[in-house]
């Protein structure tokens, strides 16, 4: 039962977990908040630009597409039933994670925080929160069918230990300023 609890959370967000990642690597160009200010301080900051938000929520649309197709397959080998990804799903996972990333960013500008500072908790789950919220608003029936609170609670024990996880590594790969 634990083992597929824990399947279900990984394999439930890993459209989520993926479009940040994405978005570091394929980052650049234009900055969606266009350089504009509010109080002397930027709405979001260089950070945040239209290309990695894009690149983020087709790597994860890619994936959640790729995860449906494979869920029955998956889950026979594994001895655990995993959830296929309706595309209402599919699509707001990733599109939830970004869109929490950069109002994580949004509320770091306002609070005096500058770009790659910690804002500890809410770097951690900004995306969860995201993923989760625009996904339970457009498939609320799959949000409920899989996000039991067994599975809920997993994806918020989990998820902090995996971001810091994957930003240490990404920190010494080159890949990212800071380590959180």
């Amino acid at each position: 039962m634990v083992l597929e609890v824990l399947a279900v959370a990984v394999w439930a967000m890993l459209p989520a977990y993926v479009p940040n990642n994405v978005a570091v690597l394929a980052g650049g160009g234009r900055p969606i908040d266009g350089g504009r200010r509010w109080n002397g301080s930027r709405l979001l900051g260089d950070g945040k630009t239209w290309r990695g938000t894009a690149f983020g929520i087709g790597a994860g649309l890619a994936l959640a597409l790729l995860l449906d197709a494979v869920a029955g397959d998956v889950g026979s080998a594994l001895g655990v039933e995993l959830p296929g990804v309706p595309i209402a799903a599919a699509i707001a996972l990733p599109a939830g994670a970004m869109a929490g990333d950069v109002g994580a960013s949004f509320l770091k500008r306002r609070t005096g925080r500058e770009r790659g500072a910690a804002f500890p908790g809410v770097d951690q789950l900004d995306f969860v929160i995201g993923a989760l919220g625009l996904t339970a608003l457009v498939a609320w029936d799959w949000f409920v069918d899989v996000f039991t609170p067994g599975v809920l609670l997993a994806v918020a024990v989990l998820t902090p230990a995996l971001h810091v996880g994957t930003n240490v590594i990404a920190y010494q790969l080159g890949l990212k300023d800071e380590p959180w």
